[in-house]
């Protein structure tokens, strides 16, 4: 071979090694964003919903879930606490959680939840009004394996009894 042949045929190949990195597209430059006047509109204010203190109906859970659970308050008047807990049952193992709402009668609204795992004597405390006279609305849902919620108990509970 000559080596005037083979030189040749390396800066013919330099050539195309260069310039093949050359020869990409430019990716398109992205515009500017511009400005967009916004006009502004009157927002409604929502209308408060009126807080229903009254009990509603339950639902009860299958047997295979059966789920047993006990509200009482503390009777404490400087530290009043609505303290729902977990009684037992066969759904122990099943249920995914419970959820407890306690509307007081002064409009708040207090929530808690029991997760798993689940067992006997294990409580969530919520606080509560002292006022005599006045009930506390407590709502207990269960969360079944499929992910339903079930309204198991909805019930006024005082946060003082006398026997």
């Amino acid at each position: 071979m000559n080596t005037r042949s083979v030189f040749g045929v390396f800066l013919a190949l330099l050539f195309l090694l260069i310039t093949a990195g050359c020869t990409q597209p430019t990716p398109p430059a992205t515009p500017a964003p511009t400005a967009v006047e916004t006009i502004a509109t009157e927002v409604p204010t929502p209308v408060p919903t009126s807080l229903s203190l009254t009990p509603g109906p339950t639902q009860t859970l299958p047997d295979v879930w059966s789920l047993e659970v006990q509200a009482q308050g503390n009777g404490e008047a400087i530290n009043p606490l609505i303290i729902v807990s977990c009684q037992g049952g066969k759904g122990l193992n099943f249920i995914q959680r419970i959820d407890v709402q306690v509307t007081r009668p002064d409009g708040v609204i207090e929530k808690g939840e029991i997760t798993k795992p689940l067992y006997k004597g294990k409580e969530v405390s919520l606080p509560i009004t002292a006022q005599m006279g006045n009930v506390n609305r407590v709502e207990i849902w269960a969360t079944t394996p499929e992910g339903n919620q079930v309204k198991i108990f909805d019930d006024y509970v005082p946060f003082r009894t006398y026997n």
